[in-house]
């Protein structure tokens, strides 16, 4: 019996070797390591990984052995996970809105840091969370630059209210800190420094000076051709700009990427269903699997088509229509994806840097979606 690999060389060896029916996702721990490695060295500040971008337990484990000790969680489940995987390590949970019932739940797991963004949730936290070593960061929000996605529509209090929150929890005993975000796939540093100036306007004007400043996540993965994210410029920024503003009572420094850590360390493998009329393209993945969030945050463009024989096709780039597996419109991506124009039925397209909110968003709605595993030694 011939014992089946458990570490590749690539995706390109997987195909030739396997030629999988169903889509793969394919992890390299190593780049990961690197990637943690990078923002250890580079941030200054405390480095917490956020859990839901991919709560993988190879990946909350590989984290942890790059050095990463502190992690952002949304969830009593993620704060389970990251209690048995990393004792010991720091858990923020940053989700501003929780019912009573996961309060009482994450004081029962000892977490101790906590962000919040009204009036009415601080006080929920007030009533229910003991105060003795206990810090509340007031999340704060601004009009997004440089993003994709903006997370001040659903979170985030205005500079005038996280005043008045800060206060409070200073009032209420609290260790008083801010955070905000400053949206996702952001590659303007400047974003980081308008936060930065705000966050000392909060703080003057609340009269508190803040323990912490946490500057969320948002950090860039690799997604598009030619524009490979600068993290050391935001790194940079963030330290210098932290240092002007505040001086010598400048708050520690902490981040919560989750992308930025987790999406370049993986790929994913599709095959090619049909090229309907050699226009669109019907992959054995789409938006109800592990290409969910494409539809929100734009295409994934850094992709390359192999034959069966794990051998890249070569043809002029072109752009194409692509179509998930389900009976659904809906599963189709965003307007069109440039890739090699001989794609053809039975070969595989291979999507760099999926890592981040795929794995986790992954369903099986209309009987497709077995997506399976594999560990590789790169990624190119």
């Amino acid at each position: 019996m011939t014992k089946q690999k458990t570490v590749w060389q690539n995706p390109a060896e997987i195909i030739r070797e396997t030629r999988p029916e169903n889509p793969v996702m394919v992890f390299a721990p190593t780049v990961l390591q690197d990637t943690a490695k990078r923002f250890l060295k580079g941030f200054p500040g405390l480095v917490t990984y956020a859990v839901k971008s991919n709560p993988d337990e190879a990946v909350v484990e590989n984290l942890a052995s790059a050095g990463i000790k502190g992690f952002d969680v949304a969830s009593p489940a993620e704060i389970e996970l990251i209690g048995r995987l990393v004792p010991g390590a720091a858990r923020h949970y940053h989700n501003p809105v929780r019912s009573r019932a996961e309060i009482k739940a994450a004081v029962d797991a000892g977490i101790k840091a906590w962000s919040v963004d009204s009036a009415s949730e601080l006080e929920k936290l007030i009533e229910l969370v003991p105060a003795e070593d206990c810090e509340i960061s007031p999340r704060f929000k601004l009009p997004v630059t440089g993003a994709i996605y903006d997370f001040g529509s659903k979170f985030g209090a205005t500079p005038e209210l996280a005043a008045d929150l800060l206060k409070r929890v200073a009032e209420a005993g609290f260790i008083p800190s801010l955070t905000f975000h400053p949206g996702t796939q952001c590659t303007d540093p400047g974003a980081w420094e308008q936060y930065i100036r705000t966050a000392r306007d909060i703080c003057d004007s609340a009269g508190v000076r803040a323990k912490r400043l946490n500057v969320g996540g948002g950090f860039p993965s690799y997604r598009v051709h030619g524009v490979e994210p600068q993290l050391e410029d935001i790194f940079d920024l963030i330290g210098a700009t932290a240092t002007e503003v505040f001086g010598d009572d400048a708050p520690a420094l902490v981040c919560e990427p989750g992308r930025g850590l987790c999406a370049d360390a993986f790929s994913l493998i599709t095959r090619v269903k049909a090229v309907r009329d050699g226009q669109a393209v019907f992959l054995n993945d789409g938006v109800y699997g592990g290409l969910a969030e494409l539809p929100v945050v734009g295409n994934l463009d850094r992709v390359q088509v192999f034959t069966p024989d794990g051998q890249q096709r070569g043809g002029e780039d072109a752009g194409r229509v692509i179509f998930g597996p389900t009976c659904d419109s809906v599963d189709r991506l965003p307007g069109e994806l440039l890739m090699a124009s001989d794609v053809q039925e039975g070969d595989y397209i291979v999507f760099s840097g999926a890592g981040a909110y795929s794995v986790v968003t992954n369903t099986r709605f209309n009987g497709f979606g077995e997506m399976t595993r594999a560990t590789a030694l790169r990624l190119d």
